[in-house]
């Protein structure tokens, strides 16, 4: 049976670029699980968020708060696994282990860390951000993934995953499977209102240009009326209007309409009629959702309870593997 899997680190609240690119599309991908024979797994991925030296407390808070966002956008418990990262020791195991198949030379040239390195230099960068990708190799090797459903900016980490896997084969054996990254058609690349060349990004300081799934619909008005636009002052999506195409985009998505409809509803009329029709979308679709959050993270028994339930169907495929792994290498 083929497996796909993927995860939103729990480092913050998830944005509307995360619900529209990655939430939403995996909603639709679920569909396919029994018509496709598919097993999907979808994790948070808390052990990769202490490198923000977060706050005990807030982490829970967080991890459990995104698990009930992905249950409240329509992940269904009972078709897909869902599961948070450090509940499978197995995974932080395998990693350790693929430590001794990866060089400095492969992980220094991690995009990801350049840009750390860049913005923040050498001394006193963690470890943990170095080995960043060898975590999230193991993540995805340890439970034979063939697909990983991710972002342009994680494709390289899943390039290095397939670099391992094919490495490790081919001293042993084949044992692991070679994953692919994907990105469903329907997933959108939402860009930050205040900053259209930036994607949307919840590890943002300034969060003015984020819409976070949790905001108020007052909060959510106010970050879409207020987004930045072009100079044009004409609701027509192209490379000459990077912030209404992100705009429009985001409309596309939320609605199911296509850009060029919606430019045709706006011929004539300014800006502000359009962010304020495309605010109440916004706020109408995400309103369900946001109920339905609360109710979960209201009841921590039933949101455990799905968590624990997941984790046994995650572990039992995670020490399958590991025992593997471990026998294979000669580990006891």
């Amino acid at each position: 049976m083929k497996r796909v899997l993927s995860g939103i680190r729990a480092n913050s609240d998830l944005t509307l670029g995360n619900y529209l690119g990655a939430l939403k599309p995996w909603v639709e991908l679920q569909g396919r699980a029994e018509t496709d024979e598919v097993e999907y797994l979808f994790f948070v991925p808390n052990l990769h968020s202490l490198s923000d030296r977060v706050n005990p407390a807030e982490l829970r808070g967080r991890t459990l708060s995104n698990v009930a966002l992905y249950i409240a956008a329509g992940l269904d418990p009972a078709k897909v696994t869902l599961y948070v990262q450090s509940q499978v020791p197995a995974n932080t195991e395998l990693s350790w282990i693929f430590n001794n198949y990866v060089t400095i030379g492969e992980l220094s040239r991690m995009t990801q860390y350049k840009e750390k390195l860049t913005k923040r230099g050498p001394e006193g960068q963690l470890a943990s951000i170095f080995n960043y990708p060898i975590l999230m190799a193991a993540d995805i090797l340890l439970y034979s993934a063939d697909e990983v459903p991710v972002g342009d900016d994680q494709r390289q980490h899943v390039e290095l995953a397939r670099d391992i896997a094919t490495r490790f084969n081919n001293l042993y054996g084949p044992i692991f499977t070679l994953p692919k990254a994907t990105h469903p058609k329907s997933g959108a690349r939402v860009m930050n209102l205040q900053d259209p060349t930036s994607k949307m990004s919840k590890s943002d300081e300034d969060a003015s240009g984020n819409v976070m799934l949790t905001d108020t619909a007052e909060v959510m008005r106010h970050k879409i009326t207020r987004a930045v636009t072009d100079s044009k002052n004409n609701v027509k999506a192209g490379k000459a209007q990077p912030a209404i195409t992100n705009l429009l985009e985001i409309f596309s998505s939320i609605t199911g309409r296509s850009i060029t409809s919606l430019e045709q509803d706006y011929v004539g009329k300014g800006y502000g009629d359009f962010k304020s029709d495309l605010a109440e979308a916004v706020v109408t679709h995400l309103e369900p959702i946001q109920r339905r959050h609360q109710e979960l993270i209201s009841n921590h028994t039933e949101l455990l309870a799905i968590l624990d339930d997941g984790r046994q169907k995650a572990s039992t495929i995670a020490e399958e593997k590991l025992s593997q792994v471990k026998q294979t290498l000669g580990l006891l």
